[in-house]
């Protein structure tokens, strides 16, 4: 899953692709690396960011989103939004799956919205809202309060008649870089959840702040994770760096 951000303020890329044409190239890049989906973002996720109302949203991706359908009628587009509105403009514009960073906490109708559709949901945990959500992240158990999240997530998700859910612990949303690390190593216990496992952990603090780097820096950092990653059972690797990534999936898959 190739990483879109039309955002000004990503903590990594942010204001690189935020036209239609740079988003087009960036986009064609992606895929000819081998991204099978394309993850497209308006709304910035990273510590300290304000949540972004569903009118702006719309006003900023629709554009991009329709150029995108028009010059790549054949790839899978996956929406990141918690706006159940914004959801359902972009399925109605061709979206392929819509990618929600509260797993439908922020917006109650998100479920309900999915579900009219019939596409994959992508459900991930977060721990408050992102304005605060790294202030101080407590824990009594980080794996068992995730599964408990994603048992009763999955089932609200489940009743409202989504049948296809993609799990995904979401590193760094809430979590210090011990609780992160303690996830990664228990990321195995997740697939007893019978879902597919997302994981996505390009160029975040976990890596570059514990190697005392920056996320520039840190692509080496995220190829050895998402290498480790699949050994734990991910399915979907979220990544800005497409040919490193797919590069590490098809050495995994050889060894199979």
């Amino acid at each position: 899953m190739g990483i879109l951000n039309v955002t000004s303020d990503s903590f990594y890329d942010g204001g690189k692709y935020n036209s239609v044409e740079k988003a087009l190239q960036r986009t064609e890049t992606m895929i000819k690396e081998g991204a099978f989906f394309i993850d497209i973002g308006v709304a910035s996720s990273k510590p300290g960011s304000e949540l972004i109302s569903p009118e702006t949203e719309k006003e900023k991706i629709i554009l991009i989103l329709e150029a995108l359908k028009l010059r790549f009628p054949e790839t899978h587009f996956s929406i990141d939004t918690y706006n159940h509105e914004v959801a359902q403009t972009c399925i109605e514009a061709g979206a392929s799956i819509i990618n929600d960073i509260s797993g439908g906490i922020l917006d109650p109708k998100m479920h309900q919205t999915v579900a009219q559709y019939s596409i994959p949901y992508v459900m991930m945990h977060m721990q408050g809202i992102p304005k605060s959500m790294q202030k101080k992240p407590e824990y009594d158990n980080i794996i068992t309060e995730i599964l408990a999240f994603f048992v009763q997530q999955t089932k609200t998700a489940s009743k409202a008649g989504i049948q296809d859910i993609i799990i995904d612990p979401g590193f760094g949303f809430g979590k210090n870089t011990t609780h992160n690390y303690t996830l990664f190593k228990h990321l195995n216990q997740f697939k007893t959840l019978g879902c597919p496992l997302l994981v996505g952990i390009s160029r975040k603090s976990m890596i570059y702040k514990h190697l005392n780097t920056s996320p520039e820096e840190a692509l080496n950092g995220t190829t050895a994770l998402n290498a480790l990653a699949l050994d734990r059972g991910a399915q979907i690797l979220r990544v800005h760096d497409i040919k490193e990534a797919k590069e590490c999936v098809d050495l995994w898959l050889a060894l199979q």
